[in-house]
């Protein structure tokens, strides 16, 4: 669709837009494949459906159940010290769960960048609260990975 060639920090990135649809775009930066979810949609010079209504939801009674929550929400990082992806790539395996006993230097993901598997290891010791990604997930540097208490 259109490519776009930046450098941020001194570092040269070759990006391609492949598709656009409302706010979620999928891209190529650098031979890494990433879905992207914007903050505005694009005009793309194609015509965009009409904006659906939704009607509001009433608060609950005072002494009513409050009604179940219709979908679970985003896993979010836990609480700790966050592992973050030192470039961009694709996870290849998670070696922790939540609730695994880490020390420093222990591998916590696999991360496959330019034809190359990266072990991300912890830089503390502690407990893994959470784990924000799973295996196939494309990243960009400075994504969350894993949480360490």
């Amino acid at each position: 669709m259109a490519k776009y060639q930046y450098t941020v920090q001194g570092v040269d990135y070759d990006v391609e837009i492949e598709e656009i649809e409302g706010t979620l775009a999928k891209v190529n930066v650098n031979g890494v494949s990433f879905d992207v979810e914007m903050k505005q949609p694009i005009s793309t010079g194609k015509k965009i459906a009409k904006p659906v209504a939704v009607k509001p939801v009433a608060a609950p009674v005072k002494g009513e159940a409050p009604a179940p929550a219709a979908a679970p929400a985003p896993v979010q990082a836990g609480a700790g010290t966050k592992v973050c992806s030192p470039l961009p790539g694709t996870i290849t395996s998670i070696s922790v769960k939540v609730g695994d006993a880490v020390a420093v230097g222990d591998t916590v993901v696999v991360l496959e960048a330019m034809k190359m598997q990266n072990n991300i290891e912890a830089e503390n010791a502690g407990t893994v609260t959470s784990v924000v990604v799973n295996v196939g997930d494309s990243v960009m540097e400075g994504a969350v990975l894993v949480t360490i208490a």
